[in-house]
């Protein structure tokens, strides 16, 4: 079973920049639809952002143009890489397989922090 570990979260100003990391365990990670998602207080969990194994990528109209999704097969790693964060963007982070293409989700983990606030 695929474990899934996000980190690089925090606490950064308006216009900021965080990079985001999810390290999957496992053998199977470059055959795997990924993506970013995020909560926040009191909203339901939103894709924000999805990268195909063959590196294909997709935005939610939020974030277009200020996050960018990447992959790293070899390091089993992918990558959110978050400009011009706005306080909207607070949220905690989840990475996953893009529920879009597969219809079950790999099991949670916990999930990064982000917080933009002056």
């Amino acid at each position: 079973q695929v474990q899934l570990v996000e980190s690089g979260g925090g606490l950064v100003q308006p216009g900021g920049s965080l990079r985001l990391s999810c390290a999957a365990s496992g053998s199977l990670f470059s055959l795997l639809h990924m993506a970013w998602y995020r909560q926040a207080p009191g909203k339901q969990r939103e894709l924000v952002a999805a990268i195909t194994r063959e590196g294909t990528t997709n935005y939610a109209p939020s974030v277009k143009g200020r996050f960018t999704v990447s992959r790293d097969n070899a390091k089993n790693t992918v990558y959110l890489q978050m400009n011009s964060l706005k306080p909207d963007d607070t949220a905690v982070y989840y990475c996953n397989v893009d529920t879009n293409r597969v219809r079950a989700p790999l099991p949670w983990g916990q999930g990064t922090q982000v917080t933009v606030s002056s």
